[in-house]
């Protein structure tokens, strides 16, 4: 394999407008972000920016970044036309989704996601992580994989994704974690293909390509990364990277 990581990154937060460039001990917490994907060390690094002065940011600290339109509709989106600016001829046969708001990320995260595709027949990796209670659980913001895996397997096709606790029964419930691995012929496919209509009930984009017969399979992980959703969140992210 020869990935290449893309971070998608645009200004229009809700909860926390700006919060590419929020400051971090001095430094944008996007550019926190690209240094972590570096760290892991499986290739090169690029930001998908949505506007021109997250692109300053990131090429002030000798970052890479493209500009694409803000207009598209997701962040796969952004990522598969960041794609085809930096790598045209198609060099990098696999593309890693890293979302911008983990600033926290622990590197082995970005090599865990590839293991997936060590099957040839699978098209997407991503991560999952245990839950580890009841009120986890229940919380429709922790997005549940349906998955098992064989003993002493890490990695575990992924049938389903829901906002509900699947699957029913006795058993470990596991925490997806939205970062994706995409063979570039799986991107190429996903980002052409309409909604699906289990995608708008759930309101999860990887049930499009599930929908579609393509392939998700998961490495299973410790923990997910600390996301930055909120001003809280990034007062939290401050003292975690005050070291």
């Amino acid at each position: 394999m020869n990935p290449i990581i893309v971070i998608p990154a645009r200004m229009g937060s809700s909860r926390l407008p700006g919060k590419p460039l929020a400051d971090i001990h001095g430094q944008p917490m996007i550019v926190h972000v690209l240094r972590r994907a570096l760290e892991a060390g499986i290739g090169p690094v690029a930001v998908a920016a949505g506007e021109p002065e997250i692109v300053a940011a990131v090429r002030a600290a000798g970052g890479t970044a493209v500009l694409v339109a803000e207009d598209l509709p997701s962040g796969t989106d952004r990522v598969k036309r960041a794609v085809d600016v930096l790598d045209p001829e198609g060099r990098h046969d696999v593309v890693v989704n890293l979302q911008g708001d983990a600033p926290t990320l622990a590197p082995e995260l970005l090599s865990a996601v590839l293991r997936p595709l060590a099957d040839p027949g699978v098209e997407i990796g991503s991560l999952v992580a245990p839950i580890a209670d009841a009120r986890e659980a229940a919380k429709d913001s922790y997005v549940k994989c349906a998955c098992a895996f064989a003993p002493g397997q890490d990695v575990a096709p992924a049938p389903y994704f829901s906002r509900a606790a699947v699957p029913w029964g006795e058993g470990p419930l596991w925490h997806h974690i939205g970062v994706y691995a995409y063979r570039r012929a799986a991107l190429e496919r996903f980002v052409t293909l309409p909604e699906s209509p289990l995608e708008k009930r759930e309101k999860l984009e990887q049930l499009r390509a599930l929908e579609a017969g393509m392939r998700i399979a998961v490495a299973r992980v410790p923990h997910g990364p600390f996301g930055v959703d909120t001003p809280e969140d990034l007062e939290h992210a401050r003292e975690l990277l005050k070291a």
